[in-house]
Formats: structure tokens, sequence, C-alpha cells
């Protein structure tokens, strides 16, 4: 089982994310409002897995990627965009991103996404 972060600046988003992950057996160690905050609570906190939302106030998601892959190169971030972002989901796989998840989601893609990134932490 994981310790994990999620990074959405909707909190409708954390419950629903934080649900999934703690019914399928994952530790939730915080939740972040904004890219900023997310990556405070990354250095702060250390989790195996972020699950980090692009679209955020004060600081993007992808900017919060890249501080969080510049100060640990092998950070697991999951990126959560909407529909229509295929460019910066690319974007963000360039810069580290480990995986993705478009919202809306369900709990078998996240479950399914999170086993994938947990079987490669080994």
């Amino acid at each position: 089982m994981a310790n994990i972060l999620i990074v959405d600046d909707s909190e409708m988003f954390r419950e629903i994310m934080r649900d999934i992950l703690e019914k399928s057996g994952q530790t939730v160690v915080g939740a972040a409002t904004n890219g900023a905050e997310g990556v405070r609570m990354f250095l702060e906190l250390r989790p195996d897995i972020v699950t980090m939302d692009i679209t955020m106030p004060e600081m993007s998601g992808i900017e919060a990627l890249g501080k969080i892959i510049e100060a640990d190169p092998y950070a697991k971030v999951i990126m959560v965009s909407s529909a229509g972002q295929e460019s910066v989901v690319n974007e963000a796989m360039i810069i580290g991103a480990c995986a993705f998840l478009q919202k809306p989601y369900e709990l078998e893609q996240v479950l399914e996404v999170v086993m994938d990134v947990l079987r490669d932490l080994g």
C-alpha cells in the first residue's frame, strides 16, 4: 500500500479521489488545494505517489510537477486533467509524470493507474 498526496483545487474531486484511494487500502497523507501547496506538502510528507490536477490557481500542476521532479527525480506523479488537454499531458509526461488520469474518472481507472505505479515502485 502507498502513501498518497492529492493535489486538486476542486474540493469535490479531492474528496472523490480520497474516497477511492482509502477504500482500496491506500493512505492519503495530505490534500493540497493548489500547485504551490502541493509542492510544499510533497517536500514535507514525501509521499509514494502524488495525484496532480493540471489546471489550478497560484501554481499550475505542470509547474508543480517540474518543481517536484527537480527536488526528487524519482517522484511518482499521476497527472489528472479534463478532456481536451492532450498537449499539456504530453508536456507533463516529458517533464516526468509517470501516468495520466482523465476527469471525470471512474474508481476502476484510478485503481488501475495507482496499481501500475505501485508495481513500478517495486
